[in-house]
C-alpha cells in the first residue's frame, strides 16, 4: 500500500474537492447562475450581484482556478463565461439537492415564489410541442444583453421592465409563454401577472434559458454584447 499522501485515489478526491470548495460561497453560486445566461463583463456581473468589481473578480478567479469558468480579454475588457455546460448541470444538481434535503431552502423557495401557484406553468416538453405546432408566442423577458447571448428559437426580446409599454406588440388573441433565467428567476412571473391583468392568455416556462440549452435544444444567438 502506498503512503496516503501519494495514493492516486486520495489525490483524485482531493482534486474533486476543489470543485466543492469553489462553489461553497453564495456569491459564486450567484455568479454561476448569471453566467449560465451567457458571457459577461466583470463590471456587469458586479452590478448584478451587488459586489464591488474587485470582489467579483476575486470570486471569478476562484471559479477559474477550479476550471469552472474561463476568462477572455477583449481590448480593455475582461469577459467571463462558463467553461462547460456541465457547470450548469452542477448548479442544477446543487439546487435540486438543496430543495430536497434542506427544509430551509424548500421553505425559502416557497415564500419567494408564493404567487407562482396562481399562474399556469408549462414544462420543457410542452413548450417544445407548442413551438413545433406554431401554437404559441414566446417572449424572453431577461435583459436584452442576455437575449443576444442566446435565446430560444423565435423568441421575442421584451425585457420585463419594458413589457407594459410594449403590450401592443403582442396579439391579444394568441397564447403567450414568458421565460427568464431559470426556476429562481421571478421576471417571467412578473410578466405573466402583467399580461394576465391585461387580458392576455399567458403562461410561464417553468425552466429558463439554461434548462433549454443543457437539454441540447436549438439556441439562437446574436452578436456578442
Amino acid at each position: 500500500m502506498t503512503d496516503a499522501a501519494q495514493d492516486p485515489r486520495t489525490e483524485m478526491f482531493e482534486q474533486l474537492a476543489r470543485i466543492g470548495k469553489a462553489v461553497s460561497n453564495p456569491h459564486r453560486l450567484e455568479l454561476i447562475d448569471l453566467l449560465a445566461q451567457g458571457e459577461r463583463r466583470v463590471d456587469a456581473l458586479a452590478r448584478e450581484t451587488g459586489l464591488s468589481a474587485a470582489n467579483a473578480s476575486l470570486h471569478l478567479q476562484a471559479l477559474q482556478r477550479a476550471r469552472l469558468v474561463e476568462r477572455q480579454r477583449v481590448g480593455a475588457e475582461v469577459r467571463y463565461r462558463l467553461a462547460d455546460p456541465l457547470v450548469i448541470r452542477l448548479w442544477q444538481a446543487i439546487r435540486a439537492v438543496g430543495e430536497a434535503r434542506l427544509a430551509e431552502v424548500a421553505e425559502l423557495v416557497r415564500l419567494y415564489h408564493a404567487d407562482r401557484e396562481h399562474f399556469e406553468a408549462i414544462d420543457l416538453d410542452t413548450l417544445r410541442q407548442r413551438l413545433a405546432q406554431d401554437a404559441v408566442i414566446v417572449i424572453d423577458v431577461r435583459p436584452e444583453i442576455e437575449y443576444r447571448s442566446g435565446h430560444l428559437p423565435g423568441a421575442r426580446s421584451i425585457p420585463v421592465s419594458d413589457l407594459l409599454s410594449r403590450l401592443r406588440e403582442l396579439p391579444p388573441d394568441e397564447s403567450i409563454v414568458a421565460y427568464c433565467r431559470g426556476p429562481y428567476c421571478v421576471m417571467a412571473d412578473e410578466a405573466v401577472a402583467l399580461l394576465t391583468a391585461h387580458g392576455y392568455r399567458a403562461a410561464r416556462f417553468e425552466g429558463g434559458f439554461p434548462e433549454w440549452q443543457v437539454a441540447g435544444l436549438p439556441v439562437e444567438r446574436e452578436a456578442k454584447p
